[in-house]
Order: C-alpha cells, then structure tokens, then sequence
C-alpha cells in the first residue's frame, strides 16, 4: 500500500489514531472475556506481530483480569492491556471501542448489534462473534450497522468462521459445480453438552448471575439454534447458493437439564426447512450430557452426497481433499482475512450472510418456542424484541426471567408461547 492510499483508508476507514504507517502496530480491543473472547483475542495475535491487545472489557472485572493474566503468558510481546484498559459493566463497550482501531465483540449476542453499531458509529473495524442477533429487531440493527460499515469502507467480519475453511470452500465448489448433482435434502448435526456452566457466587445479584451464565439464558444467548446450529445452517444456506428458506416448524423442550444452573434455554431442537424447489434442511442440536456427539453437515444429491466437514464426496464421483483437514485453523484464517484487509486497505464485509443465516436460526428457534410454522417474510419483517432491549440494560435491571420455589426457571411452552 502506498503512502496515499494508506492515508485515504485511514481518514475515510478508519478512526483517528488507527493503523499508523509510524506505528506500524494495530490496536485490539475485546468486549467480552469468556471462553470466547479469550480465544478470538488469541486468533486476533495469531493473524500477525504488528497487533496489539490494548483494552479488554466484560461484565466482570475478575473475569477480565484473569483473561489478560493468561494471555500475557502466551503473547507477552502482544498483550499491551494496562490496568486502566481493564474495563467492567455495561458499559464497558464504549471504553473499549474508544481505545481500539479493531473492536472485536464476543460477549452476550443479545448485546452484538447494539456494539457492533457503536464501533461502526465510532469509525472502528469489527470481528464479531455469532450469533449476531438473538430476535428480529436486533437483526434489523446488524443490516443497518453493515450497510454503513460499508459506506465508511470499514471491515466487518463474521464469527461464522467455515466460510474461510479452505477445505470447506473446495469441497462447497465442486457441490455447486455439480459434483452430487441436484440438493434435494441436507442433515445438519450439533450434539453436545451444555456449554461453560457458572455457578452462582454468594452475595452475586441475580441480574450479574444470570449475565455470567448467559449461554443459558435465551434473553442473553438466543438459546441453542442460534448459539450452534447457526454455523451448519450457515452452511446449508452456502450450499444452495446464498439462499434463504420460504419456511420452518421445529420441535424443542426441556427434557433433562434440571436446576438452576441450566436457566431457561431448551435442551434439544428439532428444525425443518423448506427451501426454493423443493429441498428441505433437517437440523438438529442438543444439549444434554451424557449422550451421543456429533457434529455434521450431509449435503445429499441426486448423484451423490457430500460429507462437508469431513471434506468427502461419494456417488457418481469419489473425490476427498489431500490437504489439512484441521477445522481450528479456520477460527485463525477469519482473523488473518480481516488483518491483511485492514492493511492492503480493501475492507470486506461479511454483512449478507450474517444477516441471514442468523435470520434462518431465528426462524428455527422461535418456531421451537411456539410450535408455530414461520416463514421467511415472517421474521424478516418482525421488529420482535427479547425485552428488555439492550441498551436498557443496567445494573438496576430486572431479569425478565426469575427462579422458581425450586430455584429453576420457567421455560417456554410450545403451543402456548406468543411471540413475533
């Protein structure tokens, strides 16, 4: 890039004090410090020397200092987080944002468009994690948030990290060149255990423990359609080219998980989609321990099938991929795409599918919830919340959901349940 060009990016893309032809160094903060965060903070150092972790932000402040204690002791030459960029609270995002030329956002997705908007308000590029919103008016925020990061020319990247799979992205082109002939039908797969549990402190108010414990809380994660299955429907919808579905009904409930720490989110869903020309998606995710595992997505074709995370073709043609089948260097690539694009000043934005594979999740998830069949016109239309919204949010707040006499929490019934 040459000095011109690299002036230009940084006046129109990027604010005051970005990446710095003198400094040469690109400054990261991370909003949320769970598993997550800690993890997409790593991938951020792995896409290059030049990246500095400067402010770190979380509902917690233990939370936010173990995270930075750990991660000096991998990148000490990266980990640039003073005590005074240690950030806690709701409003920890906005300290953040303020330090950082890169935001990357993996908290609560109940609060991911709210930030994501703020950083591209604030002239900042963004990693964000999925799901990207967990209703209808939190979706409606993100395509608005990418269409302006789009006029500004900044980077917005997506946590649906098997779009820069290598090995996906080959496997996915023969499917579309034909190499199974026509999809009639695909199998998408999530079993696992429930994620992180944290158990309740003593003296912790109910609104911090349900906000520490968020993936089992659906007005805080959106339950587990969005939470998981997002990255195989992301798939399906890849697979049909960039599709969306005319129509979903689901089954889901609580079966097993019993007590407080397991909140209100299902434990088990069941997702058909009827696609353009016929071509149904069956998805799957559960969530209970002890049980059989699997994570899968089986293209099926007229001419054959297509196991795409195992990188295999079988029918008419037999092909499987001779490179790496690792999946983790994936996490690694989203973040190298979206570095190389700040440096060579060619911003990407991963705004569309986003936009509508968390769409098609929020179609299987509240169809779970009511027992009602929505369509696509349905849940693109919607201005549905999960009160409260999230720039309500304080510590004062209420939860919109509390513990039973037995300390479990109601959870929604099928067939009794309104929503949108």
């Amino acid at each position: 890039m040459n000095d011109v060009s690299r002036r230009s990016f940084l006046s129109t893309g990027i604010a005051a004090g970005a990446y710095a032809a003198a400094s040469g160094v690109i400054r990261v903060g991370i909003v949320g410090c769970g598993g997550r965060g800690e993890a997409a903070a790593m991938n951020a150092m792995n896409a290059g020397k030049d990246i500095r972790i400067v402010a770190m932000g979380d509902l917690l402040l233990d939370r936010v200092q173990e995270k930075r204690t750990a991660l000096r002791l991998k990148y000490p030459d990266q980990m640039a987080v003073q005590d005074d960029h240690c950030f806690h609270g709701f409003q920890a995002y906005k300290s953040v944002i303020a330090a950082s030329d890169v935001v990357v956002i993996a908290n609560a997705a109940k609060f991911h468009p709210l930030h994501l908007k703020a950083a591209i308000d604030a002239g900042k590029h963004v990693f964000v994690e999925k799901p990207h919103a967990i209703d209808p008016l939190g979706i409606h925020m993100v395509r608005e948030a990418c269409a302006e990061a789009r006029r500004k020319s900044l980077c917005v990247v997506s946590g649906l990290q098997s779009r820069f799979h290598p090995g996906y992205r080959e496997t996915m082109q023969r499917v579309h060149d034909g190499a199974i002939g026509d999809i009639v039908a695909i199998q998408e797969t999530w079993l696992r255990p429930p994620y992180v549990l944290y158990p309740r402190r003593p003296g912790m108010s109910e609104l911090l423990y349900q906000g520490s414990n968020q993936y089992h809380f659906h007005w805080l994660s959106g339950d587990d359609v969005p939470q998981t299955l997002i990255h195989n429907l992301d798939r399906s919808s890849w697979a049909l080219g960039d599709a969306a579905p005319l129509s979903a009904w689901g089954m889901g409930g609580r079966s097993t998980l019993k007590g407080e720490i397991y909140g209100n989110v299902f434990d088990h869903h069941s997702v058909v989609y009827e696609f353009p020309k016929g071509v149904r998606v069956y998805a799957y995710c559960r969530t209970i321990p002890e049980c059989y595992n699997e994570n899968s997505s089986l293209i099926l074709g007229t001419k054959g099938r297509c196991d795409l995370l195992k990188l295999r073709i079988e029918g008419e043609i037999n092909w499987e991929h001779s490179g790496p089948k690792a999946k983790n260097n994936a996490y690694d690539l989203e973040h190298v795409a979206l570095f190389d694009a700040i440096r060579n000043a060619k911003p990407i934005n991963s705004g569309d599918y986003m936009v509508r594979s968390t769409l098609i999740t929020l179609m299987g998830q509240f169809s779970c919830y009511s027992g009602k069949q929505v369509a696509w016109q349905q849940i693109n239309d919607s201005r549905f919340c999960h009160a409260p919204r999230p720039e309500d949010v304080s510590y004062d707040t209420t939860p919109p959901v509390k513990p039973g006499p037995d300390g479990g929490y109601p959870v929604f019934v099928p067939g009794e349940t309104k929503l949108l």
